[in-house]
């Protein structure tokens, strides 16, 4: 997967595809995955890098939402719980079977939670990941010996699944490419062009020459995320946005926080939301938030207060409360809420996605999340095939392998989040002994996945590699900076960049990286 063929296939296209995509995050990048297999000529355009947003920034779940389950959404829930299953067959070396464990303090959570996980065994069915029961206090502490002791009855273990979320997005712009599709990072769409009143087409600059591009589509789809209005006014300035932008933040936490492989729900906080501490590359995610926000970005800030409310609630179930001295990175994230009637809160906001074709055309895909991002890309492709008048042809992903398909992956291995693809970067290694070496001692990440990273996975910046090819600004905000010289460089040798081009890169993600970093 290289930029400069992309580039130049979009050049030689001088007719109409079949299908252009706006945005690259998992809803894009989904519907990429099914145009391209069903062999449609498929071009998708990302005004930064692939998952650069919400996608790259999850609590790293493949859920059914046991929230949701209590809110009574049981058509979501069904839906997710399938999908989970899927994405666990199609993408194994990404996808994997998360044990959790919601600690019971009051006598009636031990029956009440499991009568309800009960239930969400049921719902997932044949696509299940294991039967939930009852444990005893014993059981719960052996399991997650830093869980407070006092007053803890026992637990409920229950079953979802976990992933790696940007490394599926990369992933998932393989497969794309794969079958045929045309898919280029740092590509921003600044207008759409129209015959008559029907959308036919959009014009894109090259954020890296600034060069304009006008191309053609038979059918647009808008899967911009938390910037969806923005297409929307483009097509019509008159159009009422419809995205609430709701920001989720997480901490990362040192393993000690969480031993062992099991996770933690807490199903009830004071805002009504459920906080999750998972195991995740030898660290622990700790979140999440909802807080809504004014205004998207593709770099969110993290509020004191988010990151207060989150360690307060850690405490009440950790025995060593975790303080901000001990969170390695944090991160925010924006979910793209669908609210049309303008409401202002957030929790009664549905998290189902919303399709919509305007008059003019123009296809637009938006909420849901990463656990169905395979049939909300199935919807939106039948209906712009539709729209687009183009030959029916069947979807084909419910059994369709990502990149890097592995059935059998060693988890303690690093390397295995590359699935197929690891025997290439050890070639590496293999020519350049020195590629070996790691990048940094406190990170699991080795040279070689720098160039891998730029051969293959088109990676153009600094950031790219160390918040999404790799995850380093997450693991561990302060250890990416300090390896940021050293990838630079080797990112400078493969691009064939200058020294100054690797200076500038470095001094662009040592400013980002201070909004991971704990004051």
């Amino acid at each position: 997967m290289f930029r400069d063929e992309m580039l130049r296939s979009l050049e030689r296209e001088l007719g109409y595809w079949d299908i252009i995509i706006i945005g690259g995050g998992a809803t894009g990048l989904g519907v990429a995955v099914d145009a391209a297999s069903r062999g449609y000529s498929t071009l998708l355009l990302e005004q930064h890098d692939f998952a650069k947003g919400t996608s790259s920034r999850s609590t790293k779940l493949v859920h059914g939402g046991v929230r949701y389950l209590r809110q009574g959404n049981i058509s979501l829930v069904l839906e997710a719980l399938h999908e989970r299953g899927l994405m666990l067959q199609n993408a194994p070396h990404l996808v994997t079977n998360q044990s959790f464990l919601v600690p019971n303090y009051d006598w009636w959570d031990g029956p009440f939670y499991g009568v309800g996980m009960r239930v969400y065994d049921m719902l997932a069915g044949k696509l299940g990941l294991g039967p939930s029961r009852r444990v005893s206090k014993e059981e719960t502490l052996k399991r997650i010996p830093t869980l407070k002791a006092d007053g803890l009855k026992g637990g409920v273990v229950y079953h979802d699944g976990q992933f790696d979320d940007s490394r599926l997005a990369v992933n998932l712009a393989q497969t794309a490419a794969d079958h045929g599709g045309v898919l280029l990072n740092y590509m921003r769409v600044t207008g759409l062009m129209k015959s008559g009143d029907m959308v036919s087409g959009v014009v894109a600059v090259d954020e890296e020459t600034g060069t304009e591009h006008r191309v053609f589509g038979r059918v647009v789809v808008n899967a911009t995320g938390v910037f969806t209005d923005s297409i929307l006014q483009m097509d019509n300035p008159a159009a009422q946005p419809i995205i609430t932008p709701s920001q989720g933040v997480h901490l990362i936490l040192d393993k000690e926080f969480l031993p062992g492989e099991t996770a933690i729900m807490v199903p009830q906080t004071q805002d009504g939301r459920v906080l999750f501490a998972v195991p995740w590359h030898g660290k622990a995610v700790v979140g999440t938030t909802d807080t809504l926000v004014d205004h998207p970005s593709l770099e969110p800030v993290p509020l004191e207060e988010e990151v207060d409310f989150i360690l307060e609630h850690a405490a009440q179930h950790m025995a060593k409360a975790p303080t901000r001295a001990d969170v390695k990175s944090v991160f925010a994230g924006l979910r793209p809420l669908v609210n049309p009637g303008g409401g202002k809160g957030t929790s009664s906001i549905a998290r189902d996605h919303f399709l919509v074709v305007s008059e003019s055309g123009l296809v637009t895909i938006t909420g849901g999340k990463w656990t169905t991002y395979r049939k909300m890309a199935q919807e939106t492709v039948d209906n712009a095939a539709l729209i687009a008048g183009l030959e029916e042809k069947a979807c084909v992903t419910k059994n369709l392998r990502i990149h890097g398909w592995l059935k059998n992956v060693n988890a303690k291995d690093p390397l295995h989040v590359y699935g197929s693809d690891q025997p290439f970067i050890l070639h590496l290694v293999e020519r350049t002994p020195a590629l070996g070496e790691k990048l940094h001692p406190a990170l699991p990440y080795i040279k070689a996945e720098v160039v891998w990273a730029v051969e293959k996975e088109m990676a153009r910046t600094l950031e790219d590699v160390l918040s999404r090819r790799t995850r380093a600004l997450l693991l561990d905000a302060k250890a990416s900076v300090e390896c940021a010289p050293e990838a630079a460089r080797l990112m400078a040798q493969t691009l064939g960049r200058d020294a100054a081009w690797a200076q500038a890169q470095v001094e662009d993600f040592t400013q980002l990286a201070q909004g991971y970093i704990m004051a």
